[in-house]
């Protein structure tokens, strides 16, 4: 029988899958007090909450391309459609086994650490929309200032998981910078979403090879940021040792330096780069999807001690991150996503700013607008072969000494097993089994399976 009370609506044609209407309305202007106080009172219902988001992901499974979901919705009629997908499937069956398989959670209250940039959309959305509450998760999102004091509270245990820059989580598994503790990565939060931000005084300074003794601010050495300004430099016949000075600077600071003069340049993350044009004192020379299109940035993660101690909110909290991350890379939830997380609590900017990084339609600083509609997106799966290249980087720029088992490693910090089977689970896009995960940097193959050779055939390297 169809259940018309699913909040995530799998049997409307007028609905979009992802639980974002009470199911009993043809659009969220016309929802009213009441109905809005029902969903959220049926929320706050676990075994119901359940219920729906497996018929609602069973429905997704089937019809996993949304206009025909919908057509087939209109041709036949909910009532028929319920029936129909009911014969097929055992729902009352997979709704149990759903709930015997979560498990009690461990722990409910939890604290996760951010740093207030756009790379963490989805984790910090996942609070004001609801996502951490679906999953029985009562959770306290703690802001952050930078990445060293991420990593200090990650080994004091100040904090249950949190937002990672993506190489973090490598470094602090092995050590490097810090003090060992086994840190795992349980998703990609974002896919491009940089830039490299020149002061505007070098507008005519737009070859590389002009930038001879600039100063450039990073947020932190282990970082995406750090790895792809090095390999563009390089590319471009600088040393990035050398030839220029690369200094580490929380990103709330890089605006400040800029204006000041302390610094032409940097390769940081949104909505800094925007805010640089929005206050009108530097230009985006280039997005750094135009580096490498489809590059990690920032992850979330947790270390392996939580997991073995909270296996059952582990996975909560992994279904809570997986389901923000598809939200927020569908375009459609921007506009809602924008008003979420512009606020004081969380980015605390404009909300033009984060719209022109989120829409990817943006002033350039330099007179242009220009329309890019990747320019961020949110990819959760945590490819190894991502992990590999981070590594082939650390040991290029001599943070890694002696030998590496890059494979082992990428395979023991990047949870590409779980992600997989999760994502199956919640009915998300996987990506082919037979997928290596190889990609082009610069024009420049990457195979995965080969990272010594990649390392050797850069002529600027300090291994």
């Amino acid at each position: 029988m169809q259940n018309e009370h699913n909040v995530y609506r799998p049997y409307s044609a007028s609905s979009r899958l992802g639980g974002c209407s009470c199911g009993e309305h043809a659009s969220q202007q016309e929802h009213d007090a009441l109905a809005q106080l029902a969903r959220q009172q049926r929320q706050q219902q676990a075994e119901t909450l359940s219920n729906d988001f497996i018929e609602s992901a069973a429905v997704r499974a089937l019809f996993p391309h949304e206009p025909t979901r919908r057509n087939f919705l209109r041709a036949v009629g909910a009532g028929t459609a319920a029936a129909a997908i009911g014969s097929l499937l055992p729902l009352q069956d997979l709704q149990a086994q759903a709930l015997e398989s979560k498990g009690s959670l461990e722990k409910k209250d939890l604290r996760i650490g951010f740093v207030p940039i756009t790379c963490a959309t989805p984790l910090i959305m996942a609070g004001p929309l609801g996502l951490y509450q679906q999953q029985g998760l009562n959770v306290q999102l703690q802001k952050t200032a930078g990445w060293a004091l991420v990593r200090d509270k990650m080994l004091n245990n100040e904090l249950d998981a949190s937002h990672f820059l993506s190489p973090m989580p490598l470094t602090i598994s092995m050590g490097v910078g810090s003090s060992a503790q086994p840190m795992r990565v349980m998703a990609i939060q974002n896919v491009n979403g940089q830039a490299i931000t020149l002061a505007l005084k070098h507008k005519d300074k737009r070859d590389p090879r002009q930038w001879k003794g600039f100063r450039f601010a990073i947020p932190f050495e282990f970082s995406m940021h750090n790895f792809l300004l090095r390999y563009y430099l390089a590319e471009h016949g600088l040393d990035p040792d050398r030839d220029v000075q690369i200094r580490v600077t929380p990103p709330a600071e890089m605006i400040a330096n800029l204006r000041a003069g302390n610094i032409d340049g940097f390769l940081g993350p949104d909505p800094f780069n925007q805010r640089a044009v929005y206050d009108r004192v530097g230009f985006i020379h280039i997005l750094t999807r135009e580096i490498w299109d489809g590059h990690p940035c920032c992850a979330f993660g947790t270390s392996q001690a939580f997991i073995d101690q909270n296996p059952n909110t582990f996975l909560a909290m992994y279904r809570a991150i997986l389901n923000a991350t598809a939200m927020a890379n569908r375009k459609e939830e921007r506009d809602k996503i924008i008003h979420a997380i512009s606020g004081p609590g969380y980015l605390n900017q404009p909300p033009i700013v984060i719209q022109q990084v989120l829409r990817g339609r943006f002033a350039d600083g330099l007179g242009k607008v220009q329309d890019d509609p990747n320019r961020i997106g949110f990819d959760a799966f945590p490819w190894d072969s991502m992990a590999i290249w981070m590594l082939t980087q650390m040991k290029r720029w001599g943070y890694l000494k002696g030998q590496v088992n890059y494979r082992q490693m990428a395979e023991q910090v990047f949870l590409m097993t779980d992600a997989r089977r999760l994502m199956q689970q919640a009915g998300l896009p996987v990506p082919p089994q037979n997928r290596i995960g190889a990609f082009q940097v610069m024009g420049k193959a990457f195979d995965p399976g080969k990272p010594e050779q990649y390392l050797a055939s850069f002529p600027i390297k300090r291994a």
